[in-house]
């Protein structure tokens, strides 16, 4: 007689692995970040390569101490490397590019129990204790392709948030020749990665689409430019790339809805009202918190289900 085995839902399996998944965000993430290379040269190399071996080399020291199986090779620390490096200026120093690393990895995610189980997205905390630790080398931007003029140090530029509407032309806020961070300034790159993985169907376009044209109504109704307002700072890359974390995001199609709004009005109001020129990060990580209630409020009832009555 066989014995057969019964165990809890989900009963699916599927080929996908979270090295894969992971590999495909990398992927992802290659066009926006070459291209940051060509427009800030050696500098962007250095920051990236740093920041990441920093998250990994934080991530294998902690399971060494709380003594769990190494899990770098699931390739999550090098994402968080590389989305912290892709957020942070090319002239900041290396050393706080490590700084920032290891706070993402050893303090968001390892102290929380590591993978899914972090409260926030870590790359995103780590770009936020750089700024408000070291705020000055945080808003310090180079102009691009400067280094091929030997220019390599930091000058004091402005962003097309912090510069007047019409410093730069659309052609440039869409190919990111202006000053910014270095993988955020080329939305047509971050685009690009974002069609690759929802073809791969590694993320919905349903966080940031909705996350995107709230950004753009919003500013319509408040005012600015609205096309200006979704090119600049870091809607594209947050939007795309950070937003869409499968721990720190809703899983239902309203829920996503409702937290893509959520980041994009957030994100607006910051920028309009508060006293920082960006709210991307602080925006996501907002609504990162938020996502257990809305989990709650957005929850499917099963067929056939009935609320109980009172009395």
């Amino acid at each position: 007689m066989d014995i057969k085995t019964v165990s809890h839902s989900p009963h699916i399996l599927h080929k996908d692995t979270t090295s894969g998944i992971m590999l495909d965000v990398i992927i992802a993430l290659l066009p926006a970040a070459l291209w940051g290379i060509v427009l800030f040269g050696p500098r962007a190399i250095a920051i990236i390569a740093v920041s990441i071996l920093s998250a990994v080399l934080s991530e294998f020291v902690c399971c060494k101490i709380m003594k769990r199986k190494t899990s770098i090779k699931d390739l999550s620390a090098v994402v968080t490397g590389l989305l912290l490096a892709m957020n942070l200026p090319s002239g900041l120093p290396i050393w706080m590019a490590a700084i920032g690393s290891a706070v993402a990895i050893v303090v968001v995610k390892m102290m929380f129990g590591g993978l899914g189980q972090n409260f926030a997205n870590p790359a995103i905390v780590g770009r936020i204790t750089l700024m408000v630790s070291f705020t000055t080398a945080m808003t310090t931007w180079t102009q691009p392709l400067e280094w091929f003029k030997g220019a390599a140090d930091a000058i004091s530029s402005a962003t097309p948030l912090a510069a007047e509407e019409g410093t730069y032309s659309l052609f440039q806020m869409f190919f990111g020749i202006h000053p910014g961070c270095i993988g955020e300034t080329g939305a047509a790159f971050l685009i690009l990665g974002g069609l690759y993985l929802c073809l791969r169907r590694v993320i919905t376009p349903t966080i940031p689409l909705s996350f995107i044209v709230t950004v753009f109504v919003f500013s319509f109704i408040l005012g600015e430019n609205p096309v200006y307002a979704i090119l600049s700072g870091g809607v594209m890359l947050g939007a795309i790339f950070m937003a869409t974390d499968y721990v720190t995001s809703p899983s239902g199609f309203l829920g996503k809805i409702i937290f893509g709004i959520g980041c994009g009005v957030i994100t607006v109001v910051i920028r309009k009202f508060g006293a920082l020129p960006e709210g991307v990060s602080y925006s996501i990580l907002l609504m990162n918190h938020l996502v257990p209630h809305i989990e709650r409020l957005t929850r499917s009832k099963p067929f056939g289900w009935e609320a109980k009555k009172n009395g």
